[in-house]
C-alpha cells in the first residue's frame, strides 16, 4: 500500500472512532511502528489530527462522537485507573450527582465498596450499578430516554436536578481545552449537565488523555468551574504542566497494577 493510500485509510478510521492507537494501526496495515509514526506526523503537519501518547485524535469539531458501545473499547484500562482514583476522592455517606458516560459508569463500579452513598443520576446503567448496595439511596431523573446510552434528558430531567444540593458532582467530558474548557456532543443533555455542575459543592471532571485538545460541539463550562480534573497516566507531562500553570487542579491516575 502506498503512503497516500494509508493516509486516506487512517483518516477514514479516525472519522469513525475519533481516536486511533499506533499499535492498532500497525496491526491493521501490517507495518512497523516507525512507519505509522511517520504517517501520523505527516497528517498532523497537514492539520488533520493531533498526535497524543500512543496514538492520535481527530481535530474535527463534530456533532457526533463514537457510539456508546464503541467508546467502551477506547482506553478501557486508562478509564479504570481514572475511576479508581476518583473513587478515592469520595467519602462514605456523601451525596453525589453522577453524569452519564463510559468513564463515569466505571467510576460507579469503583464506588461499590463505599458506604451509605446517595447517588443522583440521569443514567439507568449507573443507577443499576449502585442500587443494590445496602445503605445506598439512588435517585433517577425523569425525562426522555436515549436508547443507546440509557440516558435521560429534557425539561423533566432539568427540573429534577434543580431540587438537589450535593457534596460532589462527577461529570464526563467530550473534549477539553484550556481556552474552551469542557465541551460535549449532545445538545439535549447540555442543560442538564450545567445544572449538575451548579449543584455540586465540589465538581470533579473525569477525562482520559484522548479528550485533551478536543473541542466538541457544545460548550459545557470553563475550567474554573471544575475543582478537580482526573486524567490518566498517558497524558503527556507537558500537557499536565500546561494545565497546572493555568491553575487547573489536575490529578493523574497511575496505571493499574
Amino acid at each position: 500500500m502506498l503512503p497516500q493510500e494509508r493516509y486516506e485509510e487512517i483518516l477514514n478510521i479516525l472519522d469513525q472512532s475519533k481516536v486511533i492507537k499506533v499499535s492498532e494501526l500497525c496491526d491493521y496495515f501490517g507495518v512497523s511502528i516507525e512507519t505509522i509514526r511517520r504517517d501520523l506526523e505527516h497528517l498532523e503537519s497537514e492539520g488533520h489530527l493531533k498526535r497524543v501518547y500512543g496514538g492520535a485524535i481527530s481535530l474535527k469539531k463534530t456533532s457526533a462522537e463514537p457510539s456508546y458501545n464503541a467508546r467502551f473499547t477506547i482506553n478501557p484500562e486508562e478509564k479504570k485507573a481514572i475511576a479508581r482514583k476518583t473513587a478515592e476522592l469520595v467519602k462514605d455517606g456523601e451525596t453525589l450527582i453522577i453524569d452519564l458516560g463510559t468513564t463515569t459508569l466505571e467510576v460507579a463500579k469503583h464506588l461499590r465498596n463505599k458506604k451509605n452513598l446517595t447517588i443522583i443520576t440521569n443514567c439507568l446503567s449507573i443507577a443499576q450499578e449502585l442500587v443494590d448496595i445496602p445503605g445506598n439511596r439512588v435517585f433517577l431523573s425523569g425525562g426522555q430516554l436515549r436508547a443507546e446510552e440509557l440516558a435521560l434528558s429534557g425539561y423533566l430531567s432539568e427540573d429534577f436536578f434543580k431540587q438537589f444540593n450535593v457534596d460532589k458532582t462527577i461529570i464526563g467530558v467530550g473534549g477539553i481545552t484550556i481556552d474552551g474548557g469542557i465541551s460535549d456532543y449532545h445538545i439535549d443533555e447540555n442543560k442538564v449537565r450545567k445544572i449538575m455542575i451548579e449543584k455540586g459543592e465540589q465538581v470533579i471532571a473525569v477525562a482520559d488523555h484522548s479528550k485533551f485538545g478536543v473541542k466538541a460541539l457544545i460548550n459545557v463550562c470553563s475550567l474554573d468551574k471544575i475543582d478537580i480534573l482526573v486524567s490518566d497516566y498517558l497524558l503527556p507531562k507537558d500537557v499536565v504542566d500546561k494545565y497546572r500553570k493555568n491553575k487547573v487542579n489536575i490529578v493523574i491516575a497511575e496505571k493499574n497494577q
